[in-house]
């Protein structure tokens, strides 16, 4: 150990672990940082520490019906595609890329940490154990046990960002004695149906519990849905993993921006380009995390007739919503209340990703978390500057409003012309399937493609400047 606090630790630590880089958090970016980290810095070594039994993060305890809301091939780690990059041929996705079940993506993490990072003899995993405050040291919620590295250890922070879900948050309101409230994870379990069903969250959990009680046979009027904000979603038709669609989504976005008079407007323009997606077409949206919504769940969704509007939802009785605008709603006797009301992705300030004390783990292009923490490994691996590796990899932040939905776009943007202004780090980019924007080497930049770009090279320019004005930035 190299100081009088490590000595210090001495006393009461049970094993000292020998490793470049301690990776707190085992979940999807702790586990592509620590893939593309090994596969280009040599003789590096690894400690991943994650407080779960095992790898996946959030996957592991997230609901049994869940998919990828977006292409398995935008998921994962950069050395191994998530399944297979293959086309669905049935049902009401054909045509687009498959997305993975929970089951499918805690397999694939196996996998990797047992063929990828532990037979490379450098990654060494602890599941079960908490870090501490100091950073350089864990202690093991089973065994007690309690480990150091050295304070040369460079500590890699795969959690600030980590999502909350609903089955490890109690539910956001005050439950009553007489209240049937469940996390979302129960409706797998049910053992007997509930006279009425009331869905409480707009995002994606709460979208996805709706398309599953529909599609099992419940019928709409037996759901409430409250709703306290109407989501913005993007079409996932439009966001797949070839670049004439995916970049084509860019140009429309681009196009739209540049001719829009406010951000009401842009979302409406949005829309009818087919990117941007509402369910309720006399509700205009304010909340724009913008997950991915196929329109044949939108034609499930926009069955639902019984949605409460009145904001945070405040007490749950039986037989009654309160919420904080004072409003009580009544619903039935029986109702099974379903908490899908999470934090989901974390809304916490941008901070460097390089700092003295640790590397923080954030999306560089807008949205896409994987690909981020990928490319803060490439970049890690190959400099070896601070400084330098900020200035190509500025944070881009995750949206909640419509202006910060432009705002991510804009700084997403710029980090990707940053990082793309590097040839070494182009060339990676443009191999790794996670990167959304990517054009393989060899492909023809004529045709379907060749239009793309030309259209996406002639909006880029006053699209992005307009979205800034919009967004208040400089």
């Amino acid at each position: 150990m190299d100081s009088p606090q490590a000595a210090w630790f001495s006393w009461y630590v049970s094993h000292v672990v020998q490793a470049d880089y301690l990776v707190v958090g085992a979940g999807a970016t702790g586990m592509a940082f620590t893939d593309a980290l090994i596969d280009y810095a040599d003789d590096v070594t690894v400690a991943l520490v994650d407080r779960r039994h095992g790898v996946g993060g959030h996957w592991l305890e997230a609901y049994p019906f869940v998919r990828l809301h977006q292409a398995s091939a935008f998921y994962g780690v950069a050395s191994t595609l998530l399944g297979g990059g293959r086309l669905q041929h049935r049902g009401p996705e054909a045509g687009l890329q498959e997305r993975a079940t929970r089951a499918e993506i805690c397999a694939y993490y196996e996998d990797i940490l047992a063929d990828r990072l532990l037979e490379s003899g450098r990654v060494e995993f602890f599941p079960g154990c908490d870090v501490l405050d100091d950073g350089h040291a864990f202690v093991s919620r089973v065994s007690g046990e309690r480990f150091a590295v050295s304070e040369r250890c460079r500590v890699v922070d795969a959690h600030y960002l980590a999502p909350g879900i609903p089955a490890e948050l109690a539910p956001p309101f005050v439950v009553g004695d007489d209240a049937r409230v469940v996390p979302v994870n129960e409706l797998a379990h049910l053992e007997e149906p509930a006279g009425q069903y009331v869905i409480v969250g707009s995002g994606k959990t709460a979208t996805d519990a709706c398309v599953w009680l529909l599609a099992r046979g419940v019928e709409s009027d037996a759901i409430c849905w409250v709703r306290p904000r109407d989501p913005w979603m993007l079409n996932r038709a439009v966001v797949q993993p070839d670049p004439a669609i995916f970049l084509g989504m860019v140009a429309d976005t681009m196009q739209a921006a540049e001719a829009a008079s406010s951000l009401s407007d842009l979302f409406l323009r949005l829309e009818d380009a087919g990117v941007m997606l509402r369910i309720d077409r006399d509700v205009e949206p304010t909340m724009a995390r913008t997950p991915t919504l196929a329109t044949w769940e939108l034609e499930l969704l926009r069955s639902i007739a019984n949605v409460v509007r009145h904001g945070h939802l405040a007490a749950v009785a039986r037989g009654r919503l309160e919420f904080a605008d004072g409003a009580v709603v009544t619903v039935a006797d029986d109702a099974l209340v379903v908490h899908c009301a999470g934090e989901g992705l974390r809304m916490r300030p941008l901070v460097p990703v390089w700092t003295p004390e640790a590397i923080t783990l954030q999306p560089i292009r807008s949205g896409f978390p994987c690909f981020g923490a990928a490319l803060v490994g490439y970049v890690e691996a190959t400099r070896d500057d601070d400084a330098e590796m900020n200035r190509l990899c500025p944070p881009s932040p995750y949206p909640d409003s419509t202006a910060e939905w432009a705002r991510m776009t804009v700084i997403g943007a710029r980090s990707a012309a940053s990082f793309g202004s590097e040839h070494d780090i182009a060339s990676w980019a443009d191999g790794v399937a996670l990167n959304p924007a990517r054009i393989p080497p060899g492909s023809s930049h004529t045709g379907e493609l060749g239009d793309v770009l030309d259209r996406l090279q002639a909006h880029r320019s006053q699209g992005l400047a307009r979205l800034a004005e919009l967004a208040g930035i400089g």
